[in-house]
């Protein structure tokens, strides 16, 4: 037998040795997350009876007062807590999804999706987040920008009547640093920090700016081209209810693009290798 030959049946039969290891860490790595997400839920069992005695009493006052209190809760061990408590609380909320520590919900509606990252310090509202969304820091989402009547001098504003409209954010999109959102944003979307969204953002969309505009759109000429028209007032077209998203075959995808705060020209970035989120 040739040396060469020796080699090669050596590596072949390390191959399945490495395979064999890779998915026993995985399995580990997989009944560490699930016995910790049972540890999780035990902790919040007397949270989660006070939650749903209370709550025909105080109605959805009942769940921002529990989001206030589960948001002081640090770390790891804080995320894995509020997961366990909104997993059996909201509309929607998926495995893998992270809230971070100081950020709340107002509204049992809000819907979660699958591996969407919350920062610290976000205050959301009747949102639906659609899978992989991220959502940076000091991030607010509130239900439109027309919570309260203006119109009548003769009545204080928090006496006049408004309007709440539910917000959606399309699956794989990001949100930047202390940004304001008030209106839908569709699916693949980047927003720029400090972004105040006023107005529909449409699918692929990086848009920055207060107001928020669109700068150009991810993908290059074939989604520009898509876009033609009104892009403000159409609103995200591709995306269904839950943020989901619906994409033609073909659309490139460069990746991730970084946005400059004080110069607003998108600048693309390699994607790190098995990078997730938390």
């Amino acid at each position: 037998m040739r040396a060469g030959d020796e080699l090669m049946i050596g590596a072949a039969s390390k191959a399945p040795r490495r395979s064999a290891a890779v998915s026993s860490r995985r399995l580990a790595k997989e009944t560490a997350k699930a016995l910790a997400e049972g540890v999780a839920l035990l902790v919040v069992l007397p949270a989660l009876a006070m939650y749903f005695a209370s709550r025909p009493l105080l109605g959805d006052q009942a769940f921002a007062g529990w989001s206030q209190t589960l948001s002081l809760f640090p770390g790891t061990v804080g995320a894995y807590l509020r997961r366990a408590f909104y997993r059996r609380t909201v509309s929607r909320c998926e495995p893998g999804c992270h809230v971070s520590f100081g950020t709340t919900f107002s509204h049992p509606g809000v819907e979660l999706g699958r591996n969407v990252y919350v920062g610290n310090y976000c205050s959301l509202g009747d949102v639906a987040l659609g899978d992989d969304v991220l959502i940076a820091s000091h991030v607010s989402i509130i239900n439109g920008g027309r919570q309260h009547g203006i119109d009548r001098l003769g009545l204080p504003v928090r006496e006049q009547p408004g309007a709440w409209p539910r917000v959606t954010i399309g699956r794989d999109s990001w949100i930047g640093e202390r940004a304001v959102v008030m209106a839908d944003i569709g699916a693949h979307c980047v927003i720029g920090a400090g972004a105040v969204v006023t107005r529909p953002i449409p699918d692929f969309a990086v848009a920055a700016g207060c107001p928020a505009k669109i700068i150009r759109y991810r993908g290059g000429p074939i989604n520009q081209a898509a876009a033609d028209g009104d892009a403000h007032a159409r609103g995200p077209e591709t995306t269904t209810r839950d943020g989901r998203a619906r994409i033609k075959p073909g659309l490139p995808d460069p990746g991730p693009i970084a946005v400059d705060a004080l110069n607003p020209e998108p600048a693309e970035f390699p994607q790190r290798t098995g990078e997730t989120s938390p």
